[in-house]
């Protein structure tokens, strides 16, 4: 992959993110914030608690820092997925949002 097919996906995903942060905050009663700088997504929730995404230019990942630890996600035949098990991003960023908020919360790819 070079870097700009990584830049490329990264950015797709990142503004992914922020389309459903809009997306959830239009539809539900959740109650989240984001605030993007450069490279870096951070989604606060209502109880103060955050989600931190960030890109990692060297590496070709997104990062994913969470309560419930830190994660790292390739891209691998088009969905990023963490490169310790396996697991898709959006899949990952829903369950870690709706553990720390409190609400079900649901992201995709597509915003």
């Amino acid at each position: 992959m070079t870097d700009a097919d990584y830049l490329n996906a990264a950015e797709k995903a990142l503004s992914a993110l922020e389309l459903a942060c809009d997306r959830i905050n239009d539809d539900t009663d959740a109650d989240i914030d984001n605030q993007r700088v450069g490279g870096m997504i951070t989604i606060s929730f209502a109880n103060n608690s955050q989600l931190i995404v960030n890109l990692q230019k060297p590496l070709h990942e997104i990062w994913l820092a969470a309560k419930a630890g830190g994660f790292h996600y390739k891209l691998v035949d088009g969905q990023w997925r963490d490169t310790k098990q396996g697991s898709e991003f959006f899949a990952d960023v829903s369950q870690y949002a709706t553990q720390q908020s409190g609400v079900p919360l649901h992201f995709t790819a597509q915003g």
